[in-house]
C-alpha cells in the first residue's frame, strides 16, 4: 500500500461522506456493550490519521459523548454509524461497512470479547482479547 492510496465511503444517505488517503489499518472488532448497543452488533473499524481524512458534508455528523475518553459519530440525518475517536488521539476509527468496494479491508483481530454478546459465537481464528489490545 502507498500513501497514494485512496479510499471512499459515506454514511447510509450520503450526507456524510468521505476520502482517506494512504493505507488503512486492519479491521478491529470490538465486542464491548456500547458498541453493540450503538450498532446492534459489534463494531467492525479500521483507523485513519486524522491528515488522512477529508470529510464532506461534516455538518450533518453529530457526536456523542459516549464516555469521558471518547465520541462516537454518526450522520444525523440518517443515523449510519461512522467514526469514533479517542480524546487526544490523532487517528479517527472509521466502521469498516462505511466504506465503498472494494475496501481491501481485512480482520485482524477481536477485542472486548469477555463483554461480547450471548446470541453469537466469534468463529473465526483471529487473536481475542478480553478487553483492548495490550499495548
Amino acid at each position: 500500500m502507498s500513501d497514494n492510496e485512496r479510499h471512499t465511503g459515506s454514511c447510509l444517505c450520503g450526507a456524510v461522506r468521505f476520502t482517506t488517503r494512504g493505507p488503512l489499518r486492519g479491521v478491529i472488532y470490538c465486542h464491548c456493550s456500547q458498541c453493540r448497543k450503538q450498532t446492534g452488533h459489534h463494531y467492525a473499524a479500521t483507523n485513519v490519521p486524522d491528515g488522512n481524512i477529508v470529510i464532506e458534508g461534516a455538518e450533518s455528523v453529530s457526536w456523542y459523548r459516549s464516555s469521558p475518553e471518547a465520541q462516537r459519530g454518526f450522520c444525523r440525518i440518517c443515523g449510519s454509524t461512522l467514526f469514533w475517536k479517542r480524546d487526544g488521539s490523532d487517528y479517527v476509527s472509521v466502521l469498516a461497512g462505511s466504506f465503498n468496494q472494494p475496501s481491501g479491508l481485512e480482520g485482524v483481530s477481536h477485542i472486548f470479547v469477555a463483554d461480547k454478546g450471548d446470541y453469537y459465537t466469534i468463529t473465526d481464528e483471529l487473536p481475542q482479547h478480553d478487553q483492548s489490545i495490550p499495548s
